[in-house]
Order: structure tokens, then sequence, then C-alpha cells
């Protein structure tokens, strides 16, 4: 077993460790995927979030304990860094790898469970939501000040961002689910757009986003706009060809 924890809770890891180990047995799911499952635990005055991800095939199993870092592990240390950076994320707790001889059996990511008032999906299916467009444009701002600082989230989509009205009526972001982070120097104008193109195919919200990523990277919000709609459509249609794909390939079920 290999386990790291974050300095403020290393008095805290035995029992912690022995929550992790009893993951199949105690907690409240919280999300059930076909591929990974979250649970809630209470613990030390706190709610903690456990996510427990998918069994590695056996390719994976060998790759993960020789040439890649776990999913659990990146989490970790990707929450670390966005933390670091001054980008919002629920604060890593630990994460936990069981090896045995072949390689990765499972793993393990521990972070503080955030209460949020919504995530972007509600902006997405709710357009009457209060504060709509504010929220719109603040979080357009958050996914700047990410481009600026060079941070691609590459699960940039719907249900991975969390956003909570804090005290003075503004809204604060958190990123989750962040295994999947390429770090840059510098992000190219095409790449910051490609970054954005998973979030909304509603087109008015595209308008907004692009007019408020405009104002405050002084690019032409026209070629904003144009580029964003563009890499938004080549991917909604991409998504959808897809799921076409595996309906036909499951017709027996």
């Amino acid at each position: 077993m290999i386990s790291k924890f974050e300095p403020s809770f290393l008095n805290k890891s035995q029992e912690i460790e022995n929550i992790i180990n009893k993951f199949s047995n105690t907690g409240e799911v919280f999300i059930e995927g076909k591929r990974n499952v979250i649970k809630l635990f209470e613990f030390d005055g706190m709610t903690i979030n456990i996510k427990s991800f998918k069994i590695p095939n056996l390719i994976n199993k060998i790759a993960y304990r020789y040439f890649r870092k776990s999913k659990a592990r990146r989490s970790f240390e990707y929450a670390t860094r966005l933390l670091e950076n001054g980008i919002g994320t629920p604060q890593p707790i630990a994460y936990l790898e069981n090896y045995n001889w072949l390689g990765l059996k499972d793993s393990y990511y521990a972070c503080e469970h955030l209460q949020c008032d919504l995530t972007f999906r509600e902006l997405l299916e709710l357009s009457d939501y209060p504060d709509h467009e504010i929220i719109l444009r603040q979080f357009t701002r958050f996914s700047y000040d990410l481009h600026q600082k060079g941070i691609e989230f590459k699960d940039h989509s719907p249900g991975n961002t969390l956003i909570k009205k804090n005290a003075d009526g503004h809204y604060d972001f958190f990123l989750v689910d962040l295994n999947r982070m390429n770090f840059h120097e510098k992000m190219s104008f095409d790449l910051r757009m490609k970054n954005l193109c998973r979030l909304t195919p509603v087109k008015d919200m595209v308008k907004v986003m692009s007019n408020e990523y405009a104002k405050i990277s002084g690019e032409f919000e026209d070629l904003i706009f144009e580029t964003l709609w563009s890499k938004t459509a080549k991917f909604q249609e991409k998504f959808y060809r897809k799921k076409r794909l595996k309906k036909k390939l499951k017709f027996w079920k």
C-alpha cells in the first residue's frame, strides 16, 4: 500500500486509512457511476469525500505501477497545485493505492466535501436561474484566470465546476474530477478556445462567454466567438456521433 497525506492531516492518517480500508462496507453513497464510486464519511467534525477509482484492466494495472501515476495520485497532486495557484478546488486530504505483484489493484482519493449552490450544469439546463448571466460572466473570468496561469483542465465540462455564492454576493468556483490536466508556460489562443468548447452547446451562452472573455483578454470578440462556436459545434458533432455508434454496437441489449 502507498499513501500520501496533506500535511495538516498527517496526525489523522491512521484513522483516514481505516476509513478507506472499509470503503466498500461503510459510508454514504454520493455518486455511483459506471467507472467510479464516491462516498461521504463523517470524520473529525467534517464531511470527507472519498472517490474509489475503477479497478484498472491488465494493461493499466502494469502501466500505473511502473510508467504512469494513478488517477488518485494525479487528483491529489493536481488539487495541491491548483490551490498553490489560487484556483478553487476542495481541500485535498490524501490518496491511497493498493498494489499486488502484477500492478495497481485499487486506488482512492480523499478530499473535503464541499457543499455548493450549483454546478455549471444548472446554468446550462436552467436559463432562468437567478443571476444566470452574472454567474456565467464570472465563470468566464475564472476560466481566463486558469488560462493565464497555464492550467489546461482537460475535463472542463458542465459537471466538473462547483459554484458557491459567497458572503459579498459574488460567486466562487471549484474544480473537481481533476485527474486530467496539463500545465503550460503559456496557452495558445487555439488551445484556450478548445478548452472551453465542452461547456455548453447553447449559442447565447457562448456569445456571453465570448463577450466577457474579450473584455478581459483584449482579444477580438468576433474572433473568440467564431472560433469557440466552431470548436463547440465540432465537439458536439463528435460527441453525438460517438453516442450513436455506441448505441449501434449495443443494439442487442
